[in-house]
């Protein structure tokens, strides 16, 4: 039987701004990546994303990103690799403060966004994060997009890597993501992102924007929280995953 993780980008409200349904989606994941105050989040929303995660039993990740508020972490910039190292070190920091309060433990690291995207495909960036991961605690996991630099650099940096497919985006013949900028970036039909997700989780395949086939190899697929229906799509692909054979569960911690 394969096994998936399944994994959220979750605690993303901030201020008066309520955004995505954590509650809803939280009964249906293994995993959440939690915004650590850079893209989204704030103290009090990353207090009660740990909370709810442990009253779930939902393994807890930071989820770093570039410091871009206003625009959602997801607007490229120019950084430098000591900068990136920094921030990520500071946001994970700021998350195991929570987690540690929480008598939890944090689980894996993913960034977010521009952040994730850029070092899917610069070494010097994804080696910058896999070395803030590996020297906050090598234990844990790095969360990479699949065939990408970052996974590489989390390999190479000593540590434990969860290669991630998406349900809901579409993918380039070179098996990055879509542009958000692009038309069709993003699967807002249900059926057809669960569809997606199963040929991923069994057969390792895609379809490309150009209609060709993608081979992926994963080991965790993400729900992302913000979507408006995002509670009822974690719901159905959790069930149809299960229905086609597939073992929902996080992944073990490296010892």
């Amino acid at each position: 039987m394969n096994t998936t993780d399944l994994n959220a980008d979750l605690g993303e409200s901030f201020g008066a701004w309520r955004i995505g349904n954590d509650v809803g989606v939280m009964a249906w994941i293994t995993s959440a990546n939690i915004a650590c105050g850079f893209h989204a989040g704030d103290p009090a929303t990353m207090q009660r994303s740990v909370a709810l995660c442990v009253e779930h039993g939902v393994a807890i990740g930071a989820h770093p990103a570039l410091p871009d508020l206003q625009g959602f972490g997801r607007r490229e910039m120019k950084i430098t690799p000591d900068e990136v190292y920094a921030q990520c070190l500071y946001q994970i920091g700021a998350l195991q403060a929570f987690v540690q309060a929480a008598g939890a433990s944090l689980h894996h690291v993913k960034p977010h966004g521009a952040l994730y995207n850029m070092a899917a495909r610069d070494r010097t960036l994804a080696d910058a994060i896999a070395a803030a991961v590996h020297d906050f605690d090598a234990n844990l996991v790095l969360v990479g997009l699949a065939g990408s630099a970052l996974v590489d650099a989390g390999r190479a940096a000593g540590l434990a890597v969860l290669r991630e497919g998406f349900c809901d985006r579409s993918y380039r013949a070179d098996g990055s993501l879509t542009s958000r900028s692009q038309p069709g970036a993003v699967i807002e039909d249900i059926d057809t992102a669960i569809a997606q997700a199963i040929s991923i989780a069994t057969r390792g395949e895609a379809a490309a924007d150009d209609g060709s086939t993608v081979h992926i190899e994963v080991d965790t697929l993400c729900v992302h929280g913000d979507r408006p229906n995002a509670a009822d799509f974690a719901r159905r692909l959790r069930k149809a995953l299960e229905h086609a054979g597939v073992r929902v569960a996080a992944v073990a911690q490296a010892a």
